[in-house]
């Protein structure tokens, strides 16, 4: 599959910016989540990269093929990119079989292509098979319906060719052979694979009078080069690719039903496996399972994830919910107002968010926010939280809280400079401006924020995942419940300390009573500090 490259992309309208210079790798067979709020960009980009929408500048580049340039004009339309794409809304014909639905776009492809010759293929396939004949039989002696004690030749058909990855024509063949039915089973399965070798060798004579050749894989070549021509599709190839598309997705048994006889969740897999059909090589999807219930969501992400390693394909999924990109993803690409926040593993981006927004974007219940005021002393930092506690932040690595800030600042300059060279060359303002993070502290009686504070390199935000609050009876804080919701494995508490509400996760069946009072610690060495000016991650670490 291949490797998919945005050097420098950006789309606006006028001067809102819906992607503003995005640089983004996705690389091969990797499961890529598009994440952030509602119209940050993601399907835009999403959109680009498939064709389907036009970048204002950049350039877009899909294995060893740049199909958007827009210094040198080029713009691969979509339906040369070799691409599927999975809508949010299905789009099934409703009155069309799950069968047409899938082969519908397998019909309208016209490109050069190899000829093969499938009689051939059809009877060197049958004899591989009749190699087992014992697996044909117990196939078809399964599938008889226990109150008629006849053969249900549907489900036959569906088995054998999931067996045997063989097209419908050569399941039928296969059934009439009534291999089940034989007492002398060796004697028959001789007599129909020299049947079949007679036909092929007769098949090879005809090609032959016409200076061809069919060589081991059905394929025809004429003076010793294979026959290259643009044509459609021959049945036997769309029947092939549905039946491999559709036992992928589980769903082989539903070829002959319509749309309105299927459940939310085998609608859906009927819309994947048309994607899949006709082997495209990179996989998008915009929000597919948004329409689904909570535990049909939960299942088809696992569906999902082993497609994506049965496949090989590259996926590239667009989704507002952070659990879903979560636990899809082999990367989480997180966006913000047009603008890439992060790019990292799952896991890495929720134990070292890069800045505030992402740390509270990102984690179900969401991360405590903490304002702090400090220094660093020798190697840790004094720290002053909750207005007048007093703790110790202790980073895990080496820190030197001077130089972060002079990198910080050299960082910012530099933004400047790159600002004030796109204004020469005629950038147009972008009216979305990328404001600060305005991040909330939760608190019993709301308080208006005080405006106007002039922030220091002594003005810090701590941040404290729910699992690092921890209950004890030698706990340093004094709090008490402010609310408490089990949930079976786990229960998610608030905790009221002074003004301030943090929030906890106990994992096991412990209840809290309202207004009781618990002693707890920020413990665990995966607490972040942020520089509350810029909202940009300074250490990981542990409070003492």
């Amino acid at each position: 599959m291949p490797k998919i490259v945005l050097e420098h992309v950006t789309k606006r309208w006028g001067n809102y910016y819906g992607v503003d210079d995005l640089n983004l790798v996705i690389e091969d067979n990797a499961f890529v989540t598009l994440l952030g709020p509602s119209g940050c960009g993601k399907t835009t980009t999403l959109r680009m990269i498939a064709g389907l929408e036009t970048p204002t500048s950049g350039k877009i580049t899909i294995g060893d093929t740049v199909v958007f340039d827009s210094e040198m004009g080029i713009n691969v339309p979509a339906s040369k990119r070799r691409v599927g794409f999975l809508f949010q809304n299905y789009a099934l014909w409703p009155n069309m079989t799950v069968y047409q639905n899938i082969s519908f776009g397998l019909k309208n492809i016209k490109e050069e292509m190899h000829t093969y010759d499938y009689d051939v293929i059809k009877y060197r396939t049958l004899n591989k098979i009749l190699e087992k004949p014992k697996d044909v039989v117990e196939i078809i002696k399964d599938c008889i319906d226990s109150k008629t004690s006849k053969i249900n030749k549907n489900r036959a058909l569906v088995r054998l060719i999931d067996a045997f990855d063989i097209s419908i024509t050569t399941a039928k063949e296969l059934f009439e052979y009534h291999l089940e039915e034989l007492d002398d089973l060796a004697t028959r399965v001789e007599a129909l694979k020299a049947s079949n070798n007679q036909s092929v060798e007769e098949l090879n004579a005809k090609a032959a009078q016409k200076g061809r050749t069919i060589d081991e894989n059905g394929e025809v070549f004429l003076d010793g080069q294979p026959i290259l021509k643009v044509r459609r599709l021959e049945k036997e190839e769309i029947d092939l690719a549905v039946r491999r598309s559709s036992r992928k997705v589980k769903i082989g048994e539903f070829m002959d039903r319509y749309p309105a006889e299927l459940s939310g969740g085998q609608q859906q897999r009927v819309a994947i496996a048309r994607t899949l059909a006709p082997a495209p090589s990179v996989l998008f999807m915009d929000e597919p399972l948004s329409n689904l219930d909570a535990k049909l969501r939960l299942e088809m992400r696992s569906e999902l994830q082993r497609l994506h390693i049965t496949t090989g394909s590259t996926f590239v999924y667009v989704t507002h919910d952070q659990l879903e990109a979560m636990t899809l993803a082999t990367q989480i690409c997180l966006i913000n107002n047009g603008v890439l926040q992060q790019y990292e593993p799952p896991l890495s981006i929720y134990s070292k968010p890069a800045n505030l927004f992402v740390a509270d974007f990102v984690g179900n219940p969401s991360i405590n926010l903490i304002e702090a005021k400090g220094k660093q002393i020798g190697s840790d930092l004094d720290l002053t939280i909750f207005d007048d506690v007093n703790v110790k932040f202790v980073p895990k690595e080496p820190l030197d809280l001077k130089q972060f800030h002079v990198e910080l600042d050299h960082k910012l300059e530099e933004m400047k400079r790159i600002e004030a060279e796109k204004k020469a060359n005629g950038y147009v303002d972008k009216s979305n401006k990328d404001l600060p993070f305005k991040y909330h502290i939760p608190t019993v009686e709301e308080k208006d924020a005080p405006t106007n504070i002039e922030l220091t390199h002594e003005d810090f935000v701590v941040a404290v995942r729910p699992e690092f609050i921890r209950f004890s009876e030698e706990g340093k804080f004094e709090g008490v419940i402010y609310s408490a919701m089990p949930a079976g494995m786990e229960t998610t508490v608030k905790i009221r300390f002074g003004n301030y509400l943090l929030t906890g996760v106990i994992f096991g069946g412990v209840s809290y009573k309202i207004d009781q009072k618990v002693k707890f610690d920020l413990a665990g060495d995966g607490i972040l500090i942020y520089d509350r000016k810029t909202t940009k991650v300074i250490s990981q670490g542990s409070i003492k």
